[in-house]
């Protein structure tokens, strides 16, 4: 699976045949047919054991005692990691890299790609409303908007990483919307 993971993070589920996704795993088409359907039907998977690492990653980071700014920091630092992982240029985020192009025309990665940003969302705006409630945000800040504004430095970190952008560089403009997110403070 991790192979055609790669094959499909490298050029995406359109620009991806059967034939590569052989090639890469050592698997010939048929024996891929027969573990997993299809190549939709892979992808589907490649795509949810994505979900589950990069999740995981954001929980692990928001879930310590940390204070608010540091455990986003860890989060973006996760993400970071997760875009900076391959072999040559960064590849950015699996989903905003090889997903979001799929989604209008079809059903099940739309499903997936929705699914998977709600619990993004949901995970950010429950850090948030935990800092409410121990005094590291204003009571009046809205966590759910706190939220968004949170998912999308994460997705714009990714697009950059994936288009050349220095670690560095986005670390730095991390940091910049942590400052800004962490500005409700009391």
């Amino acid at each position: 699976m991790k192979r055609a993971t790669e094959t499909f993070w490298r050029t995406g589920y359109s620009g991806t045949s059967l034939d590569k996704v052989a090639a890469a795993t050592g698997m010939s088409p048929p024996s891929l047919y027969a573990a997993f359907g299809n190549k939709h039907a892979l992808y589907l998977e490649a795509l949810a054991r994505y979900w589950e690492i990069s999740l995981a990653a954001t929980r692990e980071a928001l879930a310590g005692d940390h204070p608010l700014d540091e455990a986003l920091m860890l989060a973006y630092d996760a993400a970071l990691s997760i875009y900076f992982s391959g072999k040559g240029a960064a590849r950015g985020c699996f989903v905003v890299g090889t997903a979001v192009t799929e989604v209008a025309e079809d059903a099940a990665i739309r499903s997936s790609v929705a699914a998977g940003l709600r619990m993004i969302d949901a995970d950010f705006e429950a850090r948030f409303r935990l800092a409410q409630d121990k005094g590291e945000l204003k009571r009046d800040a809205d966590p759910a908007a706190l939220a968004i504004l949170a998912s999308a430095t994460m997705h714009t970190i990714a697009i950059r990483a994936r288009a050349g952008a220095r670690r560095s560089e986005l670390r730095e403009m991390a940091r910049k919307a942590v400052d800004v997110i962490c500005g409700c403070r009391r």
